[in-house]
């Protein structure tokens, strides 16, 4: 009778073996240390928020704050009008 209990719990929580994802909390690394500073001409840091396609990365894969994700977007584009940062990748391009 407990084997039987047991079997229907393991299969009303999933699959067995199926790992649950639990999103961890993220932090906006510009609140946490103040030092850093989000600037147009730091070509190496903003790329780190930019997808492969040339993408800008949304909060949620980021972590950051709404305040500093529209100062990085911002610099991101501007970045890109002065040509430091590609519009879109050459990979991506060759694939259309």
């Amino acid at each position: 009778m407990s084997d039987d209990r047991n079997n229907n719990n393991a299969e009303s929580e999933g699959a067995p073996g199926e790992r649950r994802y639990f999103a961890r909390p993220k932090t906006c690394q510009f609140c946490a240390d103040k030092s850093l500073s989000i600037d147009y001409k730091k070509a190496d840091m903003l790329r780190r928020f930019v997808t492969d396609e040339g993408k800008i990365r949304p909060r949620r894969q980021t972590g950051n704050c709404a305040r500093h994700q529209r100062a990085l977007a911002g610099a991101i584009k501007r970045a890109r009008h002065i040509a430091l940062l590609p519009f879109t990748s050459s990979r991506f391009e060759e694939n259309r």
